[in-house]
């Protein structure tokens, strides 16, 4: 009886044994509703500034481009008024003029010139 009884004792220990193993439940975290929609929430706030960012360069190529062609239009417009300067130099000369003023009929009368200083 002896035995049966170590093999009962056995049986019984194993039983136990397999109802510890039994009662540990490993559970995964789950994710709630609120977490899927806070972390969706963020993916979308990262995208639209990702675009944001994105067109705002976009924005800021265009008008620094717009900013050089006016640059580029002003430097031509400096060359041309240093080059009519000169050529209003060139034509205000006293010999053009008396030149001119000769060739229009007009004489020099020593009693009509003033000296002005």
């Amino acid at each position: 009886m002896s035995s049966i009884a170590k093999k009962m004792q056995e049986q019984q220990y194993e039983d136990q044994h397999q109802q510890q193993t039994q009662t540990v439940v490993i559970r995964k975290a789950k994710i709630s509703i609120g977490e899927v929609f806070l972390l969706c929430a963020l993916a979308i706030m990262v995208a639209f500034m990702g675009v944001k960012i994105v067109s705002n360069q976009a924005a800021i190529y265009e008008t620094n481009k717009e900013i050089q062609l006016v640059e580029s239009k002003i430097d031509e417009q400096g060359k041309v008024n240093d080059d009519l300067k000169v050529q209003v130099a060139e034509l205000s000369t006293y010999e053009r003029i008396w030149k001119k003023a000769a060739a229009l009929g007009f004489k020099l009368n020593k009693n009509n010139v003033k000296g002005v200083q």
